[in-house]
């Protein structure tokens, strides 16, 4: 367990043998086409596909898969109330085609993260940077991502570590005590991860690491049956969207 239930779910799932590139083109093809689309019934057939894709075939954990749709969820709310939303001379106001502009703003938001939430359950980012690399994506962004991959688990470790000795000084036991340590664990995870971040850099530069860390990826073989029935599903999409709309 690495303490990131999205990166469980992708060292888990079904799919983590299958090559990166073919997910990506899967992934990529249907958050295309939840952006060309119309909301009905184009987004809505491909946030189905992507759900059932994730819980049917990946074998993704529908909690997992649940909680990891939280957050965007209500950043897709907030984003879609203000929308709608405009100022006149009266005060505030609902714009005149409110409800087909948060329709479609949800709709469209939602397909693209379901899609890209497939590819985080069913893709191990040790999988993914690779991939991007031999995509010829700049080294650099590559490896911003990869420290701040990295990073994320200092600061977790850091944050348990706290938080259980926090809980074992009864830190936790009314609500101004939950407070006062919250507002402790913040200030001390922040210090303390930035002070293993800086000890990890020197380290590498008194080693001489100049360059990214060079590693052995994994070769996974690309499948021509996936690739195919991922174009089949992505051409299913569009012709009943079409065909409806």
């Amino acid at each position: 367990m690495t303490g990131l239930a999205v990166d469980d779910a992708a060292w888990a799932s079904a799919w983590r043998r299958r090559a990166p590139a073919d997910k990506l083109l899967l992934c990529g093809g249907l958050v295309v086409t939840a952006l060309v689309l119309p909301a009905w019934p184009g987004c809505a057939l491909v946030g189905a596909v992507a759900v059932g894709l994730a819980l049917g075939p990946a074998r993704v954990p529908a909690r997992t898969f649940g909680r990891a749709v939280r957050w965007p969820l209500a950043f897709v709310a907030v984003g879609a109330v203000t929308a709608v939303v405009e100022v006149g001379t009266g005060g505030l106001g609902w714009a005149p085609d409110a409800a087909a502009r948060a329709g479609s703003l949800v709709g469209h938001a939602l397909a693209g993260g379901a899609a890209v939430l497939l590819l985080a359950t069913t893709t191990p980012l040790a999988d993914l940077l690779p991939a991007l690399q031999r995509a010829r994506v700049p080294a650099a962004v590559v490896e911003v991502a990869s420290v701040v991959y990295r990073l994320l688990f200092v600061l977790l470790d850091s944050l348990r570590t706290i938080r259980e000795a926090q809980a074992a000084r009864m830190g936790y036991s009314s609500v101004r005590r939950s407070y006062r340590s919250s507002g402790t664990l913040a200030a001390a995870v922040l210090v303390r991860s930035w002070d293993r971040a800086r000890r990890m850099q020197e380290g590498l530069a008194g080693r001489g690491l100049e360059s990214g860390l060079r590693v052995l990826p994994e070769t996974l073989p690309s499948s021509a049956a996936f690739l195919a029935a991922a174009g089949a599903v992505i051409g299913c999409i569009v012709a009943t969207s079409l065909v409806i709309a």
